[in-house]
């Protein structure tokens, strides 16, 4: 009789673990239907954005703007910086919420001393930090987590979502 109840508990383990897949998977595999949009939903902030990153100058660490590309797929931003694994590499990246808001994360590869705090900031040395960002439509701002404000700076964040081209 014991091993009734336990043959029973294992059934419902694995009915609600099949119920959960099907689930999950149509959620995530299939994109709902809506009208006007050709037969496709997409989330909201989906597309391709130009992020604008300031730094200013802090103590003796000169002050630098950067421009790159982004792109939001799914409602996960990725946006590089110059090429992987080289000095000057910056790779952001994260998921934005429905309501606009996210905590991406930056990674790096510093370029020169010049431009970068701490003691340990030297051209090779990989870094990272995390960004606060709010997006709305077809524009988003970020400032830079500075930690206990010793090593960071308040740098700031800028995205604006590119039009689409016909093609």
């Amino acid at each position: 009789m014991h091993l009734t109840n336990i043959a029973r508990l294992a059934l419902r383990v694995a009915a609600a673990l099949l119920i959960w897949s099907i689930a999950f998977g149509q959620s995530t595999s299939s994109p709902s239907q809506t009208a006007g949009t050709g037969g496709q939903s997409s989330p909201r902030f989906d597309g391709k954005w130009l992020t604008k990153l300031s730094c200013p100058a802090k103590g003796n660490t000169e002050g630098y703007t950067w421009q790159f590309s982004s792109v939001i797929q799914n409602n996960n931003l990725r946006g590089e910086r110059g090429t992987a694994g080289e000095p000057g590499y910056l790779l952001i990246e994260g998921k934005i919420a429905e309501d606009g808001s996210a905590k991406l994360s930056a990674t790096g590869i510093v370029a020169s001393r010049q431009y970068a705090r701490g003691v340990l900031a030297h051209k090779g040395e990989e870094y990272g930090y995390n960004v606060k960002a709010k997006f709305q439509d077809t524009e988003g701002t970020g400032t830079r987590d500075t930690g206990l404000g010793i090593v960071g700076r308040p740098c700031t964040f800028d995205f604006t979502k590119q039009r689409a081209t016909q093609q």
